[in-house]
């Protein structure tokens, strides 16, 4: 009777590599957080036939790599309130805010945010 060498190997299954991962993935997904996402309300300007801004300060802001202008000076974020509030008129402003092609998305946001945060603002997004 000849000897065998080598031994006989089974088939591997994969039916138990699956169910781990199957498990794994569920585990997973059910462990992690979800973190709620903020609204930031935009509206886009266009054009309009409202003709009384006579009582509203209108300031120019635009968004760059480099940062936030406003009315051409180049201003940081913790200081635009500051640098709006000698140009409000009766204590209303409207902004409008031009995106230039090297803005990032995370400045648009915190710009966002902080036009957002300014007492009777009102702000547009130029297209």
């Amino acid at each position: 009777m000849p000897k065998r060498s080598a031994r006989r190997r089974g088939r591997l299954s994969l039916t138990s590599l699956i169910d781990v991962i199957f498990l794994l993935l569920l585990f997973f997904m059910l462990s992690s957080t979800f973190s709620k996402f903020g609204d930031i309300e935009l509206t886009v300007a266009g054009g309009s036939t409202r003709t009384d801004f006579n009582d509203t300060a209108l300031v120019f802001a635009r968004l760059t790599a480099d940062g936030v202008k406003i009315n051409g000076r180049s201003t940081p974020l913790d200081a635009v309130s500051a640098t709006i509030a000698p140009l409000r008129r009766n204590g209303d402003v409207r902004l409008l805010l031009s995106i230039g092609e090297d803005a990032r998305a995370q400045g648009l946001v915190d710009t966002l945010r902080v036009f957002n945060a300014l007492p009777n603002a009102k702000f547009a997004v130029l297209e």
